[in-house]
């Protein structure tokens, strides 16, 4: 009954340890659950309010696949402003959640064991969507010591004739990571040699920066890449509207029709009223973004506090996005008091779990082991409480 291909795939590890957590609320447990990336607060209030006149003016009905016109000019605009790229209007699309543009990009690009380079730790999804239309995956294993980024000298070890896409997450998301203008020119210099390899580019976490360098993406430093370059962005993350569903990206025109191909088969248009909603995302005062950064730097600052005070763990301090990475291979092979041993990350978060209701995610989901991502996209009060948690967890380990 079951297709090949969905065999080929694993459920989601960041959406199940969130549905765990669920479960234990409903159950009357009081969770901590640290396992999503999204945002505690609520979008601006200029943006709520376009949602609302959206409705009022009647937008409830389809609109073109690849998203409304002002939204476009809307996305151009922000491009332009913010990263320097100049794209036209059959260069960008619209869909549901940066997820959707990634997925629609694999659906239309990847044929039968066509290669996708991907650093890991990895965003969970990014190997399963690739798996799920025949592609294959090759990692690129980085380390704590290289800041959890690549160099050049691995890219170019990894390309071989059959690669087809190179994804770069930047900020990263599991660990923060982010990559300098600096670093990307020597990485578009082997790219430049390899004139069949694409470029995905994830920059959904763009405006949650920490250090002093400004963010770069890639087409923006190297103009000559720019064709070959899919820009991915969305407004989930910084503008705090994950339940809004909104995504988009830039890219060469041919691929972006056939991207929009593949979306007129699956959800067609995103909903009407988030459309207008992310127009006054992109267009109104960002200054907001800033409050929004030193309040996600004082969360990270509390918790690499604490984790670190805390035997068997150990993580350093991320450059950007709302997540830490944490080794805790130092709790590898202790038991609990209910007599378990500890034999993974994943044994860790799910007895952490079960013990102290704190959900995290267990690193081996995001391809590298012994660690953990817990997200401080969450108040103080309950990042503080979940620390204390885990330190009461990992004192009762022998």
């Amino acid at each position: 009954m079951i297709s090949e291909a969905l065999k080929r795939i694993k459920p989601s590890a960041t959406i199940l340890m969130s549905q765990k957590a669920r479960e234990l609320k409903e159950k009357g447990h009081e969770v901590i659950s640290l396992s999503a990336g999204e945002p505690d607060f609520a979008p601006p209030e200029h943006i709520l309010k376009a949602a609302i006149e959206a409705i009022k003016k009647g937008a409830n009905k389809y609109t073109a696949v690849d998203g409304i016109v002002p939204l476009k000019q809307a996305i151009l605009e922000k491009f332009s402003r913010d990263n320097h790229i100049h794209y036209d209007l059959s260069e960008v699309m619209v869909s549901t959640g940066g997820k959707q543009v990634l997925y629609n990009a694999f659906v239309a690009t990847l044929n039968p064991e066509d290669e996708v380079i991907i650093p890991a730790p990895y965003w969970v999804s990014y190997p399963q969507m690739v798996n799920l239309v025949g592609g294959r995956s090759v990692f690129i294993n980085t380390t704590a010591e290289s800041g959890f980024k690549i160099t050049p000298k691995e890219l170019e070890k990894a390309i071989t004739q059959k690669t087809k896409w190179l994804i770069l997450n930047s900020p990263s998301n599991p660990t923060g990571a982010v990559y300098s203008k600096e670093e990307l020119q020597a990485i578009s210099k082997v790219l430049l040699k390899y004139t069949h390899v694409h470029i995905m580019t994830d920059d959904i976490y763009e405006h949650i920066v920490f250090d002093d360098s400004p963010f770069a993406t890639i087409a923006g430093i190297e103009p000559s890449l720019k064709d070959r370059v899919l820009t991915v962005n969305g407004v989930s993350k910084a503008y705090a509207m994950t339940g809004w569903r909104v995504g988009y990206c830039g890219g060469n025109s041919e691929l972006i029709k056939a991207m929009t191909k593949v979306q007129s088969q699956s959800t067609s248009n995103v909903t009407a009223v988030s459309q207008y909603a992310t127009i006054a995302a992109l267009q109104g005062d960002q200054e907001f973004l800033i409050d929004n950064v030193a309040l996600f730097r004082k969360r990270r600052d509390l918790v690499v506090s604490m984790l670190n005070n805390i035997p068997g763990l150990h993580c350093g301090v991320p450059s950007g996005a709302f997540y830490i990475y944490a080794d805790c291979q130092g709790v590898i092979g202790k038991k609990t008091p209910k007599g378990s041993v500890i034999t993974s990350d994943e044994d860790f978060v799910m007895g952490l779990l079960e013990s102290e209701a704190v959900g995290l995610v267990f690193g081996a989901a995001f391809g590298l082991s012994p660690y953990f991502r817990l997200s401080y996209a969450e108040s103080e009060e309950n990042l503080m409480l979940a620390c204390q948690k885990i330190q009461t967890f990992c004192n009762s380990l022998s």
